[in-house]
């Protein structure tokens, strides 16, 4: 059994074919093999391709991994030894020759057959190919349902559809109806929308007839194109998805060997925002498709409503829902070039973790506002904010605003209260959806098996149930945190301050609420986070792809901000902690008041680190096809352009200077001009000695030594501080419990 071209996976089971496999709906899918004088383009023309020069059949899967298709249809290539005329060949899938699927396309001066399947049934399938009979090759592909799962675990339960309320792209008002059944499905839907001169998008009212407001696109080769697109609405994943590319009626419909002539080959794909809120919901938008700039320039754009963390506050489901996106804008489409990802706060999480956890769903990505992840870099800085907090409200007087300030690490004390706030991801039912039914919802008393609104429960296929509570595992801790730590190194706390403060800052119990207790984490659970990928580790398929990281400096906003520098720099430490190198990671900081409308989507410098990216990505490309013994990295290192080096942005509007040099995580005042312009701020756990990567759950313990400690103790002090720390102080020179590598990519649970 063998699996290509995206890994090593195990097979799922067994299955036949359901019956003849039918066309795709596309007219060009189900005609005959073309002649060898009216080759198509291959759908992908990036990909190895053995046919032609090789000695061996071989056929493989293009549309994804083999053993992750969705929906019962597969993009497929045959690739023929070099003697054998492709006319000659012969496939198939589950004992039925599906041989009049297949086209032969011309795949960089070689020829191969490719074809759209469809009508595979759930389960595996074996594709065969061969020539009278012999010179065969097989290959297992297994398909999962349409609506899922696929890698992610059983479905949420309950779960709330929301087609009747999506208003597609440019739609004007209208709405995917009700759904179609449990799963949430709706119809398919293509529509074409244009932009008028106002940059507004409205729907093609006669597809024989550019309306005369529209405007025009400047395509990234110089041509003005009327700013028409094809917009492409769906559901797959239990997810609402979108497409958009430029193309008019009066082009051909496209399908994988006939692309849209003013696409540039190239898929960017979008990652919302948000996270509070997120469960048990379809939602009801995605990251939005209709991108001005994007399109103009040519990129085809996609986005779904569970790539919304706003909607979707779970990664592995995020990667489950564009792994199943992408294969249905390849089968419509064809192969692209190169995808990028783009995100911006939980949009970011899923680009980091997606290309780490997936790779080969991601070929670059620009990020901004950039975190790691949301369950081990965010939840520990906003409860801990809360608990400082609430240990303020309880003992007013012990902490003074300095002195509360010093022990945060954030640059505004307002950021406090900012973050605290943002600790209602943990309680579970914190933020739920209005509509979310009242009876099927947690309630500590009333309903104790009910859904819970927070992030574990959320992602409980991966971190599995306690069997004595019911409750999800948990993977956070604050056992031994020496909160103040810092402060009272630097003199802003005494030694009864910081002992006070430990004694009684307490953590949060089952339900987010505050207690005197501190938090522990269940240690499977915390084995699970860095096995899975859920802790960011960076040296999966992060390790391989640029990382251009962009971001707005917003630490020092009036009101205080959850989006904090530090953040990009623990990426990166822990990037160069797994890879040794992080060579393929930029960093570009400027003030947000440099993009026109305030928004990422609206910055220059945003849009231009997309243009860079994909330069990045193709120049890799060709390094590796003249050094094919190169190491990725080593591609990288030399096809990086110019323009991405590690820079800021001093000052606002378009004459801010630019300085280049290598970012720092310092503060103002040590003689760095950006740090000086956008200092580096930190979180209660990292003032309390933790590392700047944010990568430890749960601390290794030692016992409290007054002598050793960088604090200054009296006798009786250091007998009242090994009653406080009874259990330990956290070890920052050792690993921290569970801690360890990921288990591999493509994981399933």
């Amino acid at each position: 059994m063998r699996v290509r071209p995206w890994g090593r996976c195990s097979p799922l089971g067994a299955a036949v074919l359901a019956g003849i496999l039918a066309a795709s709906g596309t007219t060009s899918a189900s005609e005959p093999s073309a002649t060898a004088g009216a080759l198509p383009a291959s759908s992908a023309p990036f990909a190895p391709a053995a046919g032609g020069t090789g000695t061996q059949m071989s056929v493989s899967v293009l549309s994804s991994r083999p053993d992750m298709v969705t929906g019962g249809t597969a993009l497929v290539r045959v690739e023929p030894p070099a003697s054998v005329d492709p006319e000659r060949v012969r496939l198939r899938a589950a004992e039925v020759d599906v041989t009049d699927r297949l086209r032969t396309v011309d795949a960089g001066g070689s020829l191969v057959l490719e074809g759209l399947l469809t009508g595979l049934a759930e389960g595996e399938s074996e594709l065969v190919a061969s020539v009278d009979g012999r010179d065969s090759d097989e290959l297992t592909v297994v398909n999962h349902p349409a609506e899922g799962p696929v890698f992610s675990g059983p479905h949420q339960d309950p779960f709330l559809c929301d087609t009747g309320r999506f208003e597609p792209a440019g739609s004007d008002g209208a709405t995917l109806g009700p759904s179609l059944d449990k799963d949430c499905s709706a119809r398919t839907v293509v529509r074409h929308v244009y932009r008028d001169t106002h940059g507004q998008w409205h729907p093609l009212p006669d597809p024989e007839t550019v309306p005369p407001d529209a405007d025009t696109a400047t395509t990234a080769d110089g041509a003005r194109v009327p700013f028409v697109a094809r917009v492409e609405t769906g559901t797959v994943n239990r997810s609402v998805y979108e497409t958009a590319v430029l193309h008019t009626p009066a082009e051909e419909d496209p399908d994988p060997w006939t692309a849209p002539q003013n696409w540039n080959g190239r898929l960017v794909y979008k990652f919302g925002g948000g996270c509070t809120g997120g469960w048990y919901v379809q939602g009801r938008g995605t990251a939005g498709v209709l991108d001005g700039p994007m399109l103009a320039r040519g990129y085809a754009v996609a986005s779904a409503s569970l790539n919304v963390f706003g909607n979707n506050c779970n990664d592995l489901l995020a990667a489950e829902t564009m792994s199943a996106v992408h294969q249905r804008f390849v089968a419509t489409m064809g192969v692209p070039h190169s995808t990028l990802g783009w995100g911006n706060s939980g949009g970011a999480y899923q680009a980091h973790q997606i290309a780490d956890n997936y790779p080969g769903l991601l070929d670059g990505i620009v990020v901004s506002q950039a975190f790691p992840d949301v369950g081990f870099s965010v939840v520990p800085v906003v409860t801990d904010a809360l608990l400082l907090r609430e240990y303020a409200r309880e003992h007013p007087g012990e902490l003074d605003r300095v002195e509360q300030h010093a022990v945060s690490g954030f640059l505004q004390f307002e950021s406090i209260d900012r973050l605290a706030r943002e600790a209602s991801r943990v309680d579970p039912r914190g933020v739920c959806r209005e509509d979310l039914p009242e009876e099927e919802l947690y309630h500590p008393e009333d309903n104790p098996g009910g859904a819970r609104c927070e992030v574990f429960a959320a992602t409980q296929n991966v971190y599995g149930t306690d069997p004595d509570t019911g409750l999800p595992r948990r993977p956070l801790d604050n056992v031994g945190v020496q909160y103040g730590l810092h402060a009272l190194m630097e003199g802003v706390i005494d030694t009864d301050q910081f002992l006070h403060l430990n004694e009684h800052i307490g953590g949060l119990d089952a339900d987010g609420a505050v207690s005197g207790e501190r938090t522990e984490a269940d240690g499977a659970a915390t084995e699970a986070a860095y096995r899975s990928g859920r802790l960011l580790n960076g040296g999966g398929g992060l390790a391989d792809v640029p990382v251009v990281d962009h971001r707005f400096y917003q630490d020092d906003l009036p009101g205080g901000d959850l989006h904090m520098r530090y953040h990009s720099f623990s990426v990166r430490e822990r990037m160069e902690r797994a890879n040794g190198t992080a060579d393929n990671h930029v960093m570009l900081v400027e003030h947000g008041d440099r993009s026109p409308d305030g928004f990422v989507s609206g910055s220059p410098l945003a849009l231009r680190s997309l243009e860079e990216l994909d330069a990045w990505v193709s120049g890799m490309r060709e390094q590796q096809a003249r050094k094919p013994h190169w190491e990725p990295i080593d591609a990288m290192r030399a096809s990086r352009p110019d323009f991405l080096q590690d820079s800021c942005w001093i000052g606002t509007g378009p004459d801010a200077e630019r300085v280049v040099g290598e970012q720092l995580p310092l503060p103002a005042g040590q003689g760095d001009r950006c740090a000086d312009a956008f200092p580096v701020h930190t979180s209660p756990r990292i003032e309390a000695g933790g590392p700047l990567a944010s990568d430890v759950v749960a601390c290794t313990l030692k016992p409290f030594d007054a002598a050793r400690h960088p604090g200054d103790f009296t006798g009786e002090q250091a007998e009242r501080a090994e009653e406080v720390f009874s259990e330990g102080v956290c070890d920052w020179d050792e690993p921290g419990r569970g801690q360890q590598g990921l288990g591999g990519t493509w994981q399933r649970f």
